[in-house]
């Protein structure tokens, strides 16, 4: 019997023992403290609060961090402006009843600073993440003296409220860490901006960097990503007491946050899912995703669409305020009215769709009104710019008005998002307007009708041509299209010691190349196409006139041509200084190329690049009958399907950039440790963030230029992705080029990337001693020597 008390009485301690220890793992009471080593883990054991340093810091911070993830994660960090310098923190309720962080000789670095006090108070971690304040007895949500959740740092975890409580004035919003070593606010930050028009910024210390656009009662109209599903949920209440955005995990077996990051040059806002299968958190969504988000970028007056070429236009009946810089690129001072507003004259409403409306600061908006109500207040008043309904959910509602110049503007029809904009126009504008409009239907009906014309022409006028094409002498066809001087053969043999061996220059796809000397001592470069060259006539046509329309400073000066007999001929200036290839692939010469000058090289060809001019003016794209070209620089859809457009020249110009920076070629490029060619070594590299390992060693040490050089190489292999559509346009990569604080988007792998796992020459036909590669069609290759 007495063993049996004695078994009762054990079981019984160890029973309360168990349960203190339980209750004391997410509780803290004022009796109690948590030093630095000790944790408070919430009841589900999802988060657990202690003292932590950074990877690469040895000051000691109080935060709260994932604990079921293998990768240590915080989310909150209680001290994050005054760091402890050694591990004799401790985390207690203070005498007054606040938390505290006390130091080695017990002052408090941190408090709560709770104004309000109970007579039992504990420190709980729900398993939200949120660690909050209240009586022992209240659990009730509504009645915490202080939570986390109220002041967050980086992190937005499920739950919490971004915006503006209204009855008490507080502001909740994110900001960044500094760096991932120092966890005190940073430069950037997310909030709502509370204007008449609620919508979500960041800012870049005091400037504005992003802006979602406003609620519109679907969606922010600049955020199509945020987006209904069945992982979360989200919320945007707007009412007298508060304005705020909010979301929840539907699916409780996925782990989601936002957060607000910081690098030397650039802020993102990113919603990540921690996945089990890799032990990663991997990025769902990035803000700005491209150029077109950062704010204001093409000024007032103006949209921005990515695919756009250039990615500023200015809207219809805008004109570009400083037209030089406009066409530079330099889109900041934005567009001005082509014809001014005249109110008394009877100003209306044009109509714009689907896109981001303009930066809702200095906005009026009612929302009991309707549309038209909001079109005619407008109207009559002459200082009103723009409206639009303020929610466009069943059927739409509200009135939105602006009264300032209409900034950071984009088309979102791309993404199926957007609303529509009236902005006020003169009454002669808008007339224009409509003639255009009509013109245009006219057009359409006077082309169907003119082409059935032409095609009974066509028929006939293709029949004589084919009799006086068999009677025509061969060799004089077609100059008569060539508006450039015409070299008689006995000239050129004269210039070239009839094309001696000594002054062969080199042999390229099409045939050799011959220095040679004018009767003026003028030095020229003498193309002739080889007899067995497969570019006939019509391709030869077509060099001269593509080439004569691009005399540029960059491009060697075309002189004339020759067309006599068999024999055709192009007559170029001759370089002495020798081509950009011969210096960077050359160990010694590429030691003249340091950080800097290829850097500015790159870019000087960025501005000069794309064959987009080579185009009529509705024309960016192109289906050839032979394919031609340099290999190893064919984008994939124009080496395998023959399809070029201006994007095939971007995927070249992206080969080009990672040639320059690593002076290496693509073709031939041999790695020991892999079978990749230059463009899957560089991909693999920036994915294994090791992209400074690319660099060429003859440029000496670039940590002057790191942040330059790794740019390029982003930029690079934005260019060479796989697919046409996932490439950025010429003035899209000039833009990135010239300005550090575009946001670069995560690069696709590139096109022709896969390891060599049998030899070139099986999976590709070409001669050793020729430059260019040949299939069934082609297009003739306009090459810059």
């Amino acid at each position: 019997m007495g063993v049996l008390h004695l078994v009762m009485f054990y079981s019984f301690t160890f029973s309360l023992f168990y349960q203190e220890i339980h209750i004391a793992a997410y509780t803290l009471t004022p009796s109690q403290s948590i030093i630095d080593g000790q944790t408070l883990i919430s009841k589900g054991a999802i988060f657990e609060l202690g003292f932590f340093s950074p990877s690469n810091s040895k000051d000691r911070y109080l935060g709260i961090w994932y604990k079921k993830v293998s990768v240590q994660t915080v989310v909150w960090v209680a001290n994050r402006d005054s760091p402890l310098n050694d591990t004799s923190g401790a985390l207690k309720i203070g005498s007054i009843g606040n938390i505290v962080i006390l130091n080695r000789t017990q002052s408090v670095i941190w408090s709560s600073n709770t104004s309000n006090a109970v007579e039992n108070p504990i420190v709980e971690l729900l398993d939200s993440g949120n660690l909050v304040l209240r009586d022992v007895k209240d659990a009730d949500p509504k009645s915490y003296l202080w939570q986390s959740f109220d002041y967050p740092g980086d992190t937005l975890l499920p739950g919490m409220k971004l915006g503006w409580n209204l009855k008490t004035g507080r502001n909740t919003y994110m900001s960044s860490w500094r760096n991932s070593d120092d966890p005190s606010q940073g430069d950037y930050t997310f909030a709502i901006d509370l204007t008449k028009y609620p919508e979500s910024v960041i800012r870049n210390r005091y400037s504005k960097y992003y802006r979602s656009g406003p609620w519109d009662g679907l969606q922010f109209s600049g955020a199509p990503n945020l987006v209904r599903n069945r992982v979360f949920k989200y919320e945007v209440v707007l009412n007298a007491d508060e304005v705020y955005y909010t979301y929840q995990v539907i699916d409780q077996s996925v782990t989601l946050r936002v957060v607000l990051t910081q690098t030397s040059t650039e802020g993102h806002l990113q919603r990540l899912t921690w996945v089990n299968d890799t032990q990663s958190w991997r990025v769902l969504v990035s803000i700005p995703r491209d150029h077109c988000d950062d704010y204001a970028l093409c000024g007032a007056y103006s949209t921005c669409e990515v695919m756009s070429e250039p990615a500023c236009q200015c809207l219809k009946g805008f004109k570009p305020k400083s037209p030089l810089e406009w066409d530079a690129t330099d889109w900041s001072q934005g567009c001005e009215r082509k014809t001014p507003t005249n109110c008394s004259q009877g100003d209306e409403f044009l109509k714009f769709t689907g896109v981001k409306v303009p930066d809702t600061t200095g906005t009026w908006a009612n929302m009991s009104m309707d549309l038209e109500e909001c079109r005619v207040i407008c109207l009559t008043n002459c200082s009103c710019v723009a409206y639009t309904n303020a929610d466009i959910s069943n059927g739409g509602s509200g009135c939105v008005m602006w009264f300032m110049d209409l900034t950071d503007i984009r088309n979102m029809d791309e993404d199926g998002a957007g609303q529509d904009l009236y902005i006020r126009m003169a009454a002669s504008e808008l007339v224009s307007e409509s003639k255009s409009r009509t013109k245009e239907h006219v057009v359409v009906i006077v082309s169907i009708t003119a082409v059935a014309g032409m095609a009974v022409l066509g028929l006939g006028s293709w029949c004589i041509w084919s009799i006086w094409k068999k009677r025509s002498p061969r060799g004089d066809h077609g100059k008569d299209d060539l508006e450039l001087p015409i070299f008689d053969l006995a000239t050129i043999k004269n210039a070239t010691d009839n094309f001696a061996e000594a002054n062969k220059l080199g042999e390229g796809g099409f045939g050799p190349v011959y220095k040679g000397k004018l009767e003026g001592e003028q030095e020229i470069a003498v193309k002739r196409l080889s007899k067995n060259s497969i570019q006939g006539l019509s391709e030869f046509k077509n060099e001269v006139i593509l080439i004569s329309k691009l005399q540029h400073k960059n491009l060697v000066k075309l002189l004339g041509f020759c067309m006599q007999g068999e024999e055709k001929m192009l007559v170029y200036e001759y370089m002495p200084n020798k081509s950009l290839d011969s210096f960077i692939f050359d160990e010694t010469t590429s030691r003249l190329l340091d950080k800097q000058k290829r850097v500015d090289i790159i870019l000087g060809i960025a501005r000069d690049f794309g064959m987009a001019r080579l185009f009529r003016g509705d024309q960016n794209e192109a289906n050839t009958e032979r394919v031609m070209g340099t290999y190893g620089y064919m984008s994939p859809e124009y080496a395998v399907d023959g399809h070029f457009s201006v994007k095939s020249d971007v995927f070249s110009f992206g080969v080009l950039v990672l040639e320059i920076i690593s002076g290496k070629k693509n073709r031939g490029f041999f790695h020991p440790d892999h079978e990749l060619n230059l463009l899957g070594h560089a991909w693999r590299l920036w994915s294994e963030d090791r992209s400074m390992e690319l660099v060429d060693e003859s440029m000496g040490n670039s940590c002057g230029l790191a942040q330059e050089i790794l740019r390029c190489i982003h930029i690079g292999l934005l260019c060479v992705q796989k697919g046409a559509d996932q490439r950025p346009t010429m003035s899209s990569v000039v833009l990135m080029l010239s300005s550090e604080t575009v946001v670069l988007p995560k690069p696709l792998p590139p096109g022709f990337y896969f390891e060599r796992s049998t030899p070139i020459k099986d999976t590709w036909s070409y001669s050793d001693k020729e430059s260019c590669v040949s299939y069934d069609s082609t297009i003739s290759m306009v090459e810059a020597r």
